[in-house]
């Protein structure tokens, strides 16, 4: 899966792929594997690039073509729990339903809404193309600056 706008915000702020590796203390390959879609960027070094850089997670997976200012994502897996929840709920969908669209099975899936688990990048990807409209940063409960 590629994170649409991951590649072009890196060239937007005039760094490389070598850049960005050091950051995360990891290989060049894995960037680049990041970039083609090789390879998914886990979400914990996803909302550090985001923080780090200034960008917002709509952004970033491609929601949006305007990059808005918000302020850093605090990881809060209760938050982002409940938000699951009352996202499902607005769209009136079982947790069945979710979890087959996204790919993966119901008890997977509870384990997201019960907090017991992060999402993956690949599975919150996923629920952008069932949930519309949706904002990534909004289930983070990330504020504008």
């Amino acid at each position: 899966m590629v994170i649409k706008n991951f590649k072009e915000s890196r060239e937007l702020l005039d760094l490389k792929q070598k850049d960005i590796a050091e950051f995360f203390n990891i290989h060049f390959s894995t960037v680049s594997g990041w970039e083609t879609g090789k390879d998914t960027i886990p979400l914990e070094r996803l909302i550090e690039y985001a923080n780090k850089y200034g960008y917002s997670l709509d952004y970033l997976f491609g929601l949006t073509r305007t990059n808005i200012n918000y302020k850093p994502i605090i990881l809060d897996i209760e938050l982002l729990s409940k938000n699951l929840r009352i996202l499902r709920k607005q769209n009136k969908m079982t947790q069945a339903m979710v979890a087959e669209k996204i790919n993966t099975t119901q008890p997977a899936y509870a384990h997201y809404e019960l907090g017991t688990n992060l999402i993956t990048t690949t599975f919150l990807f996923n629920l952008t193309k069932i949930y519309q409209p949706f904002s990534i940063d909004a289930l983070f409960g990330r504020e504008k600056q």
